[in-house]
């Protein structure tokens, strides 16, 4: 099965038409995704339910709750699980739409099921992927999804109103079912709310909307002292050297680790090298305090660590952190006495193993901040 390009929307790689019914064993073996993944994927997830993101209302979730669309999981079928409504599916499903009347059976045109979502945190949106998985025929025939900017936390109603300005992000494009449906996004504005919209009627099983985040300047100067990896707050995982067990966003996302796969862990080194992962920070800016995790890592806890820094893309490495033996299953918090200005930090772990969160506590320089103003006031 092959990617269909949409007419006139030259950014869509998704798929058109059913998928086949289900008929035993692997549930995801005749799913549809493109095999290089997604472009936008490395980026963070916007909706990440750890971001705070919730689906705050849709007009329709009769056979599943809209909730599901954030849920950070894969989302799974089980062929025998039924209730009183119907078949459970780990998604957003909505009622059959009927016409008027039996002379005019079908839906009118244009007619359509919508879901309001609050991004977990303000941001650019590069991509977006409507996943149909195990939607195999009742998925919706096209979906669109517009975005908005709104300050504090609007209700529906507000959200609606006659003066509220929505972008369109993703026109009105068909969709197929059990499949990853992705779509690249241009628009250079910081957005803090979408509407989806599936035509007419039918079931999406998960939304994800990678992007950069832009966090409040005003928020971050009242807080004077803050963590400058966290990804609420503009950090970003940039690179590492393996992600076989799990990404390395996972370190900067909110809370503590509760179980192992919730972490950063490498494959097993049988060479004389080191794992690594570059961060970029939320701005140019001072760090004073480290924590560093390996909560429910016990067999497998990276055996020590060293972190470096710099200032700038070109800029040298200098040491913050020198080699330091980790425990496993616990937090470790060091003091930084004189670090340097950086816009980057490098976590190098030794020989490979986990780290479960990465915390960077410090404030930014005034170059820094005065940087995140323009570009906040920029894509405002």
């Amino acid at each position: 099965m092959t990617a269909a390009q949409t007419a006139g929307t030259p950014s869509y790689t998704g798929y058109t038409g059913d998928a086949a019914p289900y008929s035993g064993g692997d549930t995801y073996a005749d799913y549809r995704a493109p095999e290089a993944g997604f472009p936008f994927a490395h980026l963070p997830d916007l909706v990440d339910r750890r971001l705070g993101a919730t689906v705050i209302a849709a007009n329709d979730e009769f056979f599943a709750e809209r909730e599901n669309l954030l849920n950070p999981e894969r989302a799974e079928f089980d062929p025998n699980a039924f209730q009183h409504k119907g078949k459970i599916m780990d998604g957003w499903e909505t009622r059959r739409r009927r016409g008027a009347s039996g002379e005019e059976p079908h839906p009118a045109e244009g007619a359509n099921d919508w879901a309001l979502i609050q991004l977990g945190t303000p941001g650019v949106i590069r991509g977006l992927v409507v996943d149909t998985a195990h939607f195999r025929g009742n998925y919706p025939l096209a979906v669109s999804v517009e975005a908005t900017s709104m300050p504090g936390s609007p209700s529906p109603e507000e959200l609606q109103a006659d003066d509220v300005k929505w972008t369109t992000l993703v026109p009105h494009t068909r969709v197929g079912g059990h499949a990853a449906n992705g779509f690249t996004v241009t628009e250079e504005k910081r957005f803090t709310h979408l509407r989806l919209r599936q035509y007419p009627d039918g079931g999406i099983a998960r939304l994800r909307v990678h992007g950069e985040v832009v966090p409040d300047p005003e928020w971050l100067g009242a807080l004077g002292s803050f963590d400058l990896v966290a990804m609420e707050n503009g950090g970003l995982a940039e690179d590492a050297s393996d992600r076989f067990f799990s990404p390395p966003v996972n370190t900067i996302v909110p809370g503590r680790s509760k179980k192992m796969n919730d972490g950063w862990e490498t494959r097993r080194r049988r060479d004389k090298g080191n794992d690594w992962i570059s961060y970029a920070l939320t701005g140019q800016s001072r760090v004073r305090a480290v924590e560093i995790d390996t909560a429910c890592f016990r067999g497998n806890a990276a055996g020590w660590v060293a972190l470096v820094g710099k200032d700038g893309e070109s800029g040298e490495w200098t040491e913050l952190l020198p080699r330091t033996r980790l425990q496993p299953d616990t937090i470790h918090r060091f003091l930084l006495t004189e670090a340097p200005a950086v816009t980057h930090v490098r976590m190098d772990i030794y020989p490979d193993g986990a780290i479960s969160r990465l915390r960077l506590h410090g404030s930014l320089t005034d170059e820094g901040a005065r940087r995140l103003a323009a570009r906040h006031a920029e894509l405002s």
